[in-house]
C-alpha cells in the first residue's frame, strides 16, 4: 500500500513554527548566525518546515 502524502503543516510565522515543531527548531538553531538573522527578519514569510529549509538553502547559496 503506498504511503499517503500528508499536507504540509503551516504556521503563522517562524516563531510559531519553531515553537511547535522540534525538528524545525533544531534545524534553525543549527544554522549560522547570519542565516538565522536573515530568516528572523522575514519571519512572517517562513510558515512551514519546508519554507524554512528552502529559505536557508537560498541564503547559504547566496541566491538572496
Amino acid at each position: 500500500m503506498p504511503k499517503r502524502r500528508t499536507a504540509m503543516q503551516k504556521y503563522n510565522d517562524l516563531y510559531s513554527l519553531i515553537q511547535s515543531d522540534p525538528k524545525a527548531d533544531q534545524y534553525f538553531r543549527s544554522l549560522p548566525g547570519y542565516v538565522q538573522e536573515a530568516i528572523s527578519s522575514k519571519a512572517s514569510g517562513v510558515n512551514s518546515y519546508e519554507s524554512l529549509i528552502t529559505y536557508a538553502e537560498k541564503l547559504t547559496r547566496g541566491d538572496l
